[in-house]
């Protein structure tokens, strides 16, 4: 399953997503085997993304990025609009073992250096324009008491609060297979929900959240969204009804290019490209999302650095590498 359903709730104001990734995922973990926390908090945002990228109203990529001096040092997802995704994690050099149940606070080190950001960059934009970022807390403010943010779907929900104002419930689970995700979030009171009183809303709100909370991991891992929707909600689409929307497909796919590590190299500068040449014979870049290898030999450095843009960004290698 590599789906993403969406509905909305006649009788409240509420609209939901459902995901379910599988192949897809498998996909990102082919070349990785990062401990089993790790996986799942990578897993997660999988999820995340994959939600949120759905609501898009531009085509473009949401990009959720983590930052820190903790045991994750870094931490991409990206997903288009068309809900083609990709995704990596980098592990800090100094991390000892990480145990099995080690929550999102304690591996982005979240009260001291973690950062984490959420990306929307639409496809087209003009020269300088810079796209949309958002800052996802870590910590959350109870009054006075201050207490670390524990799992990604306490952080977007944090995230679609402070910055969309929308009360947005989010429920993730990952495992070594699977990746499932349900989104329920609370609209305004106006187009079709403006029947409905402030009271009437509110109460339609709680009730769909508490059917929300009666999700269990397995059903998220292992139920397609459709019989997810129609278990979850009989209740709701009895009395009032559920609309579902024509599923999505969700897909693995890498944009990385051989073009791409020539722009790198150039950032690298002539003088260092020439440096590992005469080390090595050869640089050689691995794509960090699908574990490709780009090669590129004297002459390939040279016709990097005499162009402002490679050609052809699929062609091999002079000497065929």
């Amino acid at each position: 399953m590599n789906k993403l359903l969406v509905f909305m709730c006649d009788g409240a104001p509420v609209r939901g997503e459902i995901v379910s990734i599988g192949s897809a995922w498998q996909a990102v973990l082919e070349r990785r085997n990062d401990p089993p926390a790790v996986r799942k908090i990578l897993g997660d945002f999988v999820g995340a993304a994959t939600l949120l990228s759905a609501s898009l109203k531009f085509d473009g990529v949401l990009i959720i990025q983590a930052q820190s001096k903790g045991p994750i040092q870094l931490l991409v997802v990206e997903c288009s609009s068309d809900l083609t995704m990709r995704a990596t994690v980098k592990l800090s050099a100094e991390a000892s073992e990480i145990p099995h149940d080690a929550t999102l606070a304690e591996l982005l080190d979240a009260s001291d250096s973690g950062r984490l950001v959420i990306t929307l960059d639409p496809a087209g934009r003009e020269p300088g324009q810079a796209p949309y970022q958002g800052i996802v807390a870590l910590q959350e403010h109870c009054g006075t008491v201050i207490k670390p943010v524990t799992s990604a779907a306490e952080a977007i929900a944090l995230y679609m609060q402070n910055s969309e104002q929308l009360d947005t419930r989010i429920w993730l689970s990952s495992n070594e297979t699977n990746v499932g995700g349900l989104l329920l979030q609370r609209l305004p009171n106006s187009g079709g929900h403006a029947h409905l009183d402030p009271r009437e809303a509110a109460e339609g709100w709680n009730r769909v959240q508490a059917l929300g909370d009666t999700i269990t991991d397995e059903e998220l891992l292992t139920l397609p969204p459709e019989t997810i929707l129609r278990r979850l909600f009989l209740e709701e689409s009895t009395n009032n009804g559920v609309r579902s929307f024509p599923a999505r497909k969700i897909q693995f796919t890498c944009r990385c290019s051989r073009a791409k590590v020539a722009d790198i190299l150039r950032m690298l500068g002539e003088e260092e490209v020439e440096g590992i040449i005469v080390e090595q014979d050869i640089v050689e870049a691995a794509c960090e999302f699908c574990g490709k290898i780009y090669q590129f030999d004297a002459v390939d450095c040279r016709q990097v650095f005499k162009t402002n843009l490679l050609s052809d960004g699929t062609k091999p290698p002079s000497s065929g590498h």
